[in-house]
């Protein structure tokens, strides 16, 4: 009998958990993510039981898992899709965090998110790789040659990560292990988010965690939260039913030929806004650091004083600022999809630059702004 008690405990635990009565729609991001992330492990799981890491048969597994396994070209449609739709709640879910200051008041669940958003960038590139086709072979072997900009050890790590001295059968079975075991960090790393989230609470719009009416989360977010899988889930299976091959670039449906270098390469969708920062700078160390920092920076955000902050709702030069950080984001986004050419090179120096110094100035602005008012 003890036992069971100590069973349902937990249970009780997260359905009565006290959340704010204001949540918005913002708020179902972190559940959508959790559903989407065992949406990615699951198919992951099945389509690995196809899927063969040997460079002269790995497109055509691919090709098969398409062609000829029951249902398998519904499984990598809605795997290949699903990563798109992770990113696109991933950034939602973050943009929700900036824009009402979640980085102040739980500075360690945020930064357990940002690691996140790092994992999840990396699994996604590797992910990327395996399918073999031109525009995996090239942009593996262009984002792994960035490694090279390292001072003094450069070569040596290209060529460990590579295995070899250009990206190979071993680059390609050691990207097919990480692929398989990032998730699962990934899944650890999300527990561990909630864990901090929970010893808090969560934010709400008006930005005050103890003077603020709360309700049990369940059956009022529990219901919220299953509205929102379902319409998930309805928009994923549109996409991958009639538009599977939406988000596919036409080079990867050629197998990868390491004589034959691609017109334009360009990583998936979701790297765009930092692919636009590295080609801005012509230093290839200084690009490289670039790239990296534009995901880093948001590791100083909690830098902001949470005594001297004013919530976003009543700091109308912070909601000006936030927008027009939102906009350089998708123009940068735009930019990485676009040609080395003019004028897109010289749209994203400025572009790159005010990506850079909207973050410090979101940070000090609630604090500036308490201090007029």
């Amino acid at each position: 009998m003890q036992d069971d008690l100590q069973k349902i405990r937990p249970i009780e635990g997260l359905a009565g958990l006290p959340s704010p009565v204001s949540f918005s729609i913002w708020w179902n991001g972190g559940s959508i993510l959790g559903l989407l992330l065992g949406v990615q492990i699951v198919t992951g799981l099945f389509l690995s039981m196809h899927y063969t890491a040997d460079m002269v048969n790995t497109f055509n597994s691919v090709v098969h898992i398409m062609r000829d396994t029951p249902g398998g070209w519904l499984l990598r449609s809605v795997h290949a899709n699903g990563a798109s739709f992770f990113f696109l709640f991933m950034y939602l879910h973050i943009g929700r965090g900036i824009y009402y200051q979640s980085y102040i008041t739980q500075p360690r669940t945020w930064m357990v998110g940002v690691t996140i958003l790092l994992v999840s960038m990396g699994t996604a590139f590797l992910g990327y790789v395996l399918p073999w086709g031109q525009m995996s072979f090239w942009g593996a072997t262009v984002i792994t040659n960035l490694l090279s900009a390292v001072p003094y050890l450069g070569l040596s790590i290209v060529e460990w990560v590579w295995g070899g001295f250009s990206v190979s059968q071993s680059t390609l079975n050691r990207f097919f292990s990480l692929h398989f075991i990032l998730p699962f960090l990934i899944g650890g790393l999300s527990g561990l988010h909630i864990l901090f989230l929970h010893e808090k609470g969560s934010t709400n719009p008006l930005g005050d965690l103890n003077h603020v009416s709360k309700i049990s989360f369940h059956p009022y977010y529990s219901w919220k939260d299953g509205v929102g899988f379902l319409i998930v889930f309805l928009v994923l299976a549109l996409v991958g039913l009639f538009y599977p091959t939406l988000l596919t670039d036409p080079e990867n449906f050629t197998c990868a030929n390491p004589m034959v270098t691609p017109t334009h390469i360009q990583p998936e969708w979701y790297f765009l806004f930092a692919y636009a920062i590295l080609r801005s700078i012509p230093s290839k160390l200084g690009g490289v650091v670039a790239l990296v920092m534009s995901v880093v920076v948001l590791y100083f955000l909690p830098l902001a004083s949470a005594k001297a902050s004013v919530p976003a709702a009543f700091t109308p030069p912070y909601q000006v600022l936030y927008w027009n950080f939102i906009l350089v984001f998708v123009l940068l986004t735009w930019l990485g999809a676009c040609p080395i050419e003019e004028p897109y090179l010289t749209l994203a120096g400025p572009a790159t630059v005010l990506y850079f110094l909207l973050i410090p100035i979101l940070i000090f602005v609630p604090s500036m702004w308490k201090k007029v008012l």
